[in-house]
C-alpha cells in the first residue's frame, strides 16, 4: 500500500502538480483512482480487446472466399473486405473528408478558451496579438469572427460527408440486392418466396449503412476523440486523465451486453422467415390454421422486448458513467483553479470539451454495436443464399 501510495505521487509530481499531507483529505484516494487505477485498467481492457480483434482478424484471414459445402460464393466470407472491394475509391473520399475535420475541431475548443482568458480576464484596455495591441472589444469581434467561420467549415465538412456517405450505403445495398435476387431467379422453392422480400429488404439495408461508415465512422470520431483529448492534455494532464476514468467500465460493459443482444438478434432474424413460410403457407392452403402464425407474432414480441431491455440498460449504465466525468471535473478542477494550476478559461474549456468527448464515444459505441448487428444480419444473407445451392456473384455497377 505505501507503494501504492507513493506511485501516485510520483505520477501527479512528473504531470507537475506536487501535493503532501496538507492537501484535502479526498484528494487522495480520487489521485490514485484517475493517475494509478483508472489507467492500469484501461490499459488492461484495451488489451484484451485488442488480442479479440486479432483473433477475429485472423480467422478472416484464414477462411477462404473460395468455394466451401453449404456457404454462397461471390459475397465474401468477410463483411469488411466486401465493403472494401466494392466501394474503394468511394471510401478514400470518406477518408480524407473525415480526417480534414480534425483541425477545425481543435479551433472549435481553442478559441473559446481565447476568448475568455484573453479578452475577459485581460486587465489592460489593449491586449498584444502578433505584434499588434488591439482593443479589447476589437481583439473579441476578431475572436468571434474567426470562431464563426471554424464552425460554418466544420458544418459544411460534415454535410458533404454525409452527402457522400449515402451515395457509399445506397450503392451498395443495390449491389448486394442484385446479387441476392439473382442467384433466387435461379433457384427459387416454393417454400422460399416470401422468404426473399425480408432478405431484400430489412436485412439487406442495415449493411448498406454500414457500408458508409465502415471507415468514415472510426476514423472521424475516433479522431475526434483523439483530436478533444489532445487539447485537454494541452489544457492540464491530471484533468485529461480524469476524462478517461470511467472508459474502461464502459468498454467492459457494453461488449458484454451487445454478445447478448446478438444472440437475441438471430433468433428474431430467424423468426422473421420462418413467420414469412407461415404465411406464404396460408395463401396456398387456405384451410390452415392461424396458430404457428400467432406464436411467430408472440415469439417475435418476446424477442423485440428482450432487445429493448437489454439495450436501454446498456444505455442507462453509459449514461450514468458518463455523467461521472462532470463530477471529477468540478471537484478537482475546481480545486485546481483554487490553486492557480488551471485557469478559469481552461476549465471551462475543457467541461465544453467534455461534452464534445461523450458524444463521439456514443457514436463509437453504438458504431461497435452496429458492426455486430450488421455482422450477423450479413451471416445470415449468406446462409441464405447458400441455401438455394446456386453461387452469388458480385453484382457490376450499371451506373458507371
Amino acid at each position: 500500500m505505501p507503494k501504492f501510495h507513493s506511485l501516485a505521487h510520483d505520477a501527479a509530481a512528473a504531470l507537475g502538480f506536487s501535493y503532501d499531507s496538507s492537501a484535502p483529505a479526498w484528494l487522495h484516494p480520487v489521485m490514485h483512482i484517475v493517475l494509478v487505477l483508472a489507467p492500469a485498467l484501461l490499459a488492461a481492457t484495451l488489451a484484451v480487446q485488442a488480442a479479440l480483434l486479432l483473433r477475429r482478424h485472423l480467422r478472416a484471414v484464414v477462411s477462404p472466399d473460395h468455394a466451401i459445402p453449404g456457404q454462397a460464393v461471390g459475397i465474401r466470407a468477410s463483411l469488411p473486405r466486401h465493403i472494401l472491394t466494392a466501394t474503394g475509391r468511394q471510401q478514400a473520399v470518406l477518408v480524407v473528408l473525415s480526417l480534414t475535420a480534425m483541425p477545425t475541431l481543435y479551433l472549435t475548443l481553442e478559441l473559446p478558451k481565447q476568448i475568455v482568458n484573453r479578452v475577459f480576464e485581460s486587465q489592460d484596455g489593449t491586449v498584444a496579438v502578433l505584434g499588434y495591441d488591439l482593443p479589447q472589444i476589437s481583439l473579441l469581434f476578431v475572436l468571434c469572427g474567426a470562431y464563426l467561420a471554424v464552425i460554418s467549415l466544420n458544418g459544411l465538412n460534415k454535410y458533404w460527408l454525409n452527402i457522400c456517405k449515402g451515395r457509399v450505403a445506397e450503392s451498395f445495398v443495390r449491389r448486394l440486392r442484385l446479387a441476392v435476387y439473382r442467384q433466387w431467379r435461379r433457384k427459387h422453392p416454393a417454400q422460399r418466396q416470401a422468404a426473399i422480400m425480408p432478405v431484400l429488404g430489412p436485412e439487406v439495408e442495415p449493411v448498406g449503412g454500414f457500408a458508409s461508415e465502415l471507415l468514415a465512422v472510426p476514423l472521424l470520431q475516433g479522431g475526434t476523440l483523439a483530436t478533444i483529448l489532445l487539447f485537454m492534455f494541452v489544457q492540464d494532464p491530471i484533468l485529461a486523465a480524469a476524462a478517461l476514468t470511467v472508459l474502461p467500465l464502459q468498454l467492459i460493459i457494453v461488449p458484454r451486453l451487445q454478445r447478448r443482444v446478438n444472440a437475441v438478434s438471430r433468433k428474431r432474424i430467424r423468426e422473421m422467415r420462418l413467420l414469412g413460410g407461415h404465411l406464404d403457407l396460408q395463401l396456398r392452403e387456405l384451410g390452415s390454421g392461424v396458430l404457428p402464425v400467432a406464436q411467430s407474432f408472440r415469439q417475435l414480441q418476446d424477442l423485440r422486448l428482450q432487445i429493448h431491455r437489454l439495450k436501454f440498460l446498456a444505455k442507462a449504465i453509459n449514461n450514468f458513467l458518463t455523467a461521472l466525468t462532470p463530477f471529477l471535473f468540478y471537484s478537482l478542477g475546481g480545486y485546481f483553479v483554487l490553486q492557480e494550476r488551471v485557469s478559469l478559461g481552461a476549465l471551462v474549456a475543457m467541461l465544453s470539451a467534455h461534452k464534445e468527448f461523450s458524444s463521439p464515444l456514443k457514436d463509437l459505441f453504438r458504431f461497435y454495436q452496429q458492426s455486430e448487428d450488421v455482422r450477423i444480419r450479413y451471416q445470415e444473407i449468406r446462409a441464405f443464399a447458400a441455401l438455394s445451392g446456386g453461387i452469388l456473384r458480385p453484382a457490376p455497377d450499371f451506373q458507371r
